[in-house]
């Protein structure tokens, strides 16, 4: 938990077996940064019998994506139930390769006046997985929060629990058909939630960033992916914001000048 921006609980996604390694970095970074947390797990895949996931997704999942995949989907919607039980306000939740760009408690707090301001029932993006961002043009000075009509992918982000209950009652009657994140577009699609993105971001994925392998990915880290990823956020954190970021909603008109002014993204470090 981290008491001064409000949130109650800290979930982290994971599996039984198989990743030790991963699991003794969570526990020595999330200690070192004083974050108290919980692992999920109960949606392991030697945990996931037929109706145990049948409560949860469509009949044609297996056919769509793997059970490593519907494993993860499956914690994070299990997270959502234990934020409900344990009516926290809002809820940290991370998939189990974070990599914290900065002081992370110093950025949360920076931010937190606006999402305590949010209307209820939403997700702030807090993660560069896409290398999406609000463009130099709908930046604001001292404003971290952006609407967004899809999501960033779900490594590391905030939840209320509005938000939470929300989904678990569409849940019931429209169960998953897809992974976390592309569930989380459809969701923000029908209304259920609303979605923000952090701008600048607080977390990396390390199965993205090239730092570490993944749980639900084929690809090992490697330098070539490292090199690939540094080159691919450069771009898209320097030249490609040139360009407004079509999913953030109530933009400013697409500029035809590179000369016009703008504001350079706000400090959260």
């Amino acid at each position: 938990m981290i008491r001064e921006t409000g949130i109650e609980g800290i979930y982290v996604i994971h599996v039984t077996k198989g990743y030790e390694v991963h699991e003794d970095r969570i526990i020595k970074l999330f200690n070192e940064k004083k974050l108290k947390f919980e692992f999920v797990t109960d949606g392991s895949p030697e945990f996931i019998h037929r109706d145990f996931q049948d409560q949860y997704f469509t009949s044609d999942i297996d056919t769509k994506i793997p059970k490593g995949v519907i494993s993860c989907t499956l914690n994070h919607i299990i997270a959502y139930q234990k934020i409900v039980e344990n009516n926290y306000k809002y809820a940290l939740i991370f998939e189990n390769d974070p990599f914290f760009l900065g002081d992370f408690r110093k950025k949360l707090m920076k931010i937190k006046n606006e999402f305590n301001q949010l209307e209820k029932g939403f997700i702030i993006s807090l993660e560069n997985t896409t290398l999406r961002f609000p463009s130099y043009w709908t930046a604001k000075k001292g404003k971290y929060l952006y609407q967004s009509t899809s999501s960033r992918a779900a490594g590391a982000y905030i939840i209320d629990i509005e938000g939470a209950k929300r989904i678990l009652e569409d849940l019931k009657n429209n169960k998953c058909h897809t992974v976390i994140d592309w569930w989380h577009n459809s969701l923000i699609a029908k209304g259920v939630i609303k979605m923000f993105w952090a701008h600048p971001v607080l977390v990396e994925q390390g199965s993205h960033n090239g730092l570490l392998s993944s749980t639900i990915s084929s690809k090992p880290k490697s330098l070539k992916r490292r090199t690939k990823w540094i080159i691919q956020k450069l771009y898209k954190t320097y030249i490609r914001r040139l360009f407004n970021e079509k999913s953030i909603l109530n933009e400013e008109p697409e500029h035809s000048s590179l000369d016009t002014q703008f504001y350079p993204s706000p400090q959260l470090s």
